[in-house]
């Protein structure tokens, strides 16, 4: 999940979004409906379509039980689970979390780059971030799911190009203010890199929290790389 600590970004400057983002939205309304219409009443269809990195680095379908984690047949070939995992989330709030941010902050990086290269970018920022959780934790069986992966790209791009817009915060839960974005998304990123070091440390996933802040680190880094390549040129 995406949630800083008493920071909470909840809107920003769109005065220069002048195209409807359906690809932000398309998305928004993919991870809910995958959410409420698939996971909400089959839990055995998070455990089989979850990224497992043990799964994906031996190319085999855990279906037992590995530890106290259970495992479910996944879909064939089990590398698919990179992608089925970016529109799955372990709760409403997880779901809740990663949608205000990608609502947020992905309608004006979709006006820069496009609709089409929009999308390519958020897929490929989801594909990094599975790859450096996987780095980390190998041998995991712990299973890694939701958006916060790609949507960290959408943070990297928009610090990138928009570092002096203004984002409107609530701080704890009494007063809203006005931060720049290379605050907000800066104090985020710092913030993933202290506890990916931590988690390099640690046993497992769960050790954690269950946060997968390696992915967080490699999708906002991809989105720093990628921007340039992508954003269309200014005029």
């Amino acid at each position: 999940m995406l949630f800083f600590t008493d920071l909470l970004p909840i809107g920003d400057d769109n005065r220069n979004v002048r195209h409807f983002p359906f690809v932000t939205y398309l998305l928004i309304l993919a991870n809910v409906a995958v959410f409420f219409l698939l996971q909400w009443h089959h839990p055995m269809f998070t455990y089989g379509y979850s990224v497992i990195p043990r799964e994906i680095l031996t190319g085999v379908d855990l279906v037992h039980k590995a530890g106290r984690i259970p495992q479910a047949p996944g879909p064939y070939p089990i590398y698919l689970t990179l992608f089925t995992a970016m529109f799955m989330h372990g709760s409403i709030l997880h779901l809740g979390g990663n949608m205000l941010y990608l609502w947020i902050f992905g309608d004006n990086v979709e006006e820069a780059f496009g609709h089409g290269r929009f999308l390519l970018f958020y897929l490929i920022c989801g594909l990094v971030a599975a790859a450096a959780q996987i780095a980390g934790t190998p041998h995991s069986v712990i299973p890694s799911l939701g958006a916060s992966g790609a949507i960290a790209g959408v943070l990297g791009a928009y610090l990138w190009m928009f570092p002096r817009r203004r984002v409107r915060v609530l701080v704890g839960c009494f007063f809203t203010m006005e931060l720049w974005a290379f605050v907000v998304i800066g104090l985020w990123i710092i913030l993933q890199l202290i506890n990916g070091f931590g988690q390099l440390s640690v046993t497992t996933q769960a050790d954690n929290g269950g946060v997968a802040y390696l992915a967080h680190i490699g999708g906002a880094f991809a989105g720093l790389f990628l921007t340039p390549f992508l954003r269309k040129q200014v005029k």
